[in-house]
């Protein structure tokens, strides 16, 4: 894996746009923001299309950190 989905969640409104389009990747966690449990549970292009490009705030990028990619293993 080189990059991840990564949310953050001081700017996520848990709207739940993520979790209704691409709930494979994507789910709430116990504060009720959005979070990426599984970055191989869809292509990047649906990661892109159903989350990246439609989230009202732009909380979600890419990550590249082998820290956080690790964190996956």
């Amino acid at each position: 894996m080189i990059k991840a989905p990564w949310i953050d969640k001081g700017e996520c409104i848990s709207c739940g746009l993520c979790v209704d389009n691409v709930p494979e990747v994507f789910r709430f966690d116990d504060e009720n923001k959005a979070e990426c449990y599984d970055p191989n549970g869809a292509s990047e292009d649906d990661i892109q299309s159903g989350a990246i490009d439609v989230c009202p705030v732009s909380c979600i990028t890419w990550n590249t950190e082998p820290d956080y990619l690790r964190s996956f293993a």
